[in-house]
């Protein structure tokens, strides 16, 4: 043994190195070779540990799932479910790559069956009918996850909004457009202005039309 040993492959290290791949370059840019790249070994290697690309596409998106904060269990469903969101939010906003493929696994590691029966449990507790849960996480989770892809989407930043603004309402002659032209000049143009926000909004409203659907 030298101290110059490499430190050995681990599935953990892959799915690491894969998550990295991805959030750099997306999920176009993951290959069994560039993961192999990025830790240095042969893509040989990697087959041991992993069967093939889709395989390694499973194991980082149970690594996504396991960084989204499960529902706490000493507040309400309300609070949960609330935290919950932020948290997917804000860790898809880190590997935007993986929203498309949250749902689309047909092989779910341990980490996203936790996440889910953890969300259907915050809803049992707090009251929801099997049926009516079900239909609460779809919903949220439709709001969660298309919000996250029209966000990455976006062409601006709260950074550089102005400017790329400017060269946007060019194409809106505000004779044609008069509504469009007015919403970008008295609230996208406003100071403080951050799309962003409109995440609060549309979540609470989510959850008021829930806690009315209870039963009394």
């Amino acid at each position: 043994m030298t101290g110059t040993q490499r430190e050995p492959l681990t599935r953990e290290r892959l799915f690491a190195a894969a998550i990295a791949v991805a959030d750099t370059g997306g999920i176009a840019a993951l290959t069994i070779r560039s993961v192999a790249a990025e830790l240095g070994v042969k893509p040989m290697s990697l087959y041991h540990h992993v069967a093939n690309k889709e395989a390694i596409i499973d194991g980082i998106i149970d690594v996504v799932f396991g960084e989204i904060d499960l529902p706490p269990e000493d507040v309400g469903w309300r609070p949960a479910l609330n935290h919950r969101a932020h948290s997917a939010r804000a860790v898809l906003r880190r590997h935007p790559w993986a929203t498309p493929f949250m749902e689309s696994r047909s092989r779910p590691g341990p980490a996203t069956l936790r996440h889910h029966d953890a969300v259907l449990a915050t809803l049992r507790r707090g009251g929801f009918p099997i049926e009516l849960a079900g239909h609460a996480y779809s919903l949220l989770d439709s709001y969660i996850y298309g919000f996250a892809l029209e966000e990455a989407a976006l062409p601006f930043t709260p950074q550089n909004l102005n400017q790329s603004m400017a060269g946007f309402m060019e194409q809106f002659p505000a004779e044609e457009y008069p509504h469009l032209v007015e919403f970008a000049v008295q609230r996208v143009l406003q100071p403080g202005y951050d799309y962003a926000d409109e995440f609060d909004f549309g979540l609470e409203l989510i959850l008021d039309g829930l806690e009315r659907r209870l039963p009394g």
